[in-house]
C-alpha cells in the first residue's frame, strides 16, 4: 500500500468510492451521486487552491482518499482547513484512512495551515476514534443539524491544532 497525490485518471475510483458513501452511509450528508466529470471538476478546483488529493493505492487499485479545503470562505478562516477521507468498501480495517490522514496532516502543516476541522456523523464511531487516535479533540456537538435515511443527523466537530503559532501572520 502506498500513498501518493492524485491525478485526474484517479478521479473514477474516487467518483466510485464517493457514490458508496452516499448511497449507504451517512458520512456524505448528499443523497445523489456524482459522475466522472465532476469528481475531475472537484480535483481541478482543489489543485487550483493548492489543497491536495491524496489517494492510498495497492497493486494499482485505489482503494480510499483523502483531501482538504477551505473550512469558511471568510479571509479571517485562511488558516483553517476542513477535510474528508473515505476508504473503499473492500479494504476498510486496513489502518488506510489513518494513513491518509497522517500525510494529509503534513501536508496542511507543510502549507501553513493551523487548524484542521473534522465534521462527523455523531454515530460514526469508527471516524470518531480515528479522528481522536489522530490527536482531534470534540470542540462542537450539533443535534438533527441534517437528515438521511428517513432520520435526523447529529454533527460533531472535532479540530486539530497544527503548530504553536501566536501569531497568524508568522510563517508555521
Amino acid at each position: 500500500m502506498k500513498i501518493r497525490h492524485a491525478v485526474k485518471e484517479d478521479c473514477a475510483a474516487i467518483a466510485e468510492i464517493y457514490n458508496h458513501a452516499v448511497l449507504h452511509t451517512a458520512a456524505i450528508w448528499n443523497d445523489r451521486t456524482v459522475d466522472v466529470e465532476n469528481r475531475i471538476a472537484w480535483f481541478e478546483a482543489r489543485a487550483l487552491a493548492g489543497f491536495p488529493v491524496l489517494v492510498s493505492e495497492e497493486n494499482g487499485i485505489v482503494t480510499g482518499y483523502a483531501s482538504f479545503g477551505d473550512w469558511r470562505a471568510f479571509e479571517g478562516f485562511r488558516h483553517t482547513v476542513e477535510h474528508s477521507v473515505y476508504v473503499h468498501p473492500d479494504h476498510q480495517g486496513k489502518k488506510l484512512g489513518q494513513a491518509l490522514m497522517a500525510q494529509l496532516i503534513l501536508d496542511a502543516k507543510r502549507i501553513g495551515k493551523h487548524v484542521m476541522v473534522a465534521g462527523i456523523e455523531s454515530q460514526n464511531q469508527a471516524s470518531l476514534h480515528l479522528h481522536e487516535k489522530l490527536g482531534f479533540v470534540v470542540t462542537a456537538q450539533m443535534p438533527q443539524v441534517g437528515t438521511k435515511f428517513g432520520r435526523w443527523l447529529d454533527l460533531t466537530f472535532m479540530q486539530l491544532q497544527l503548530d504553536n503559532r501566536t501569531d497568524p501572520d508568522a510563517l508555521a
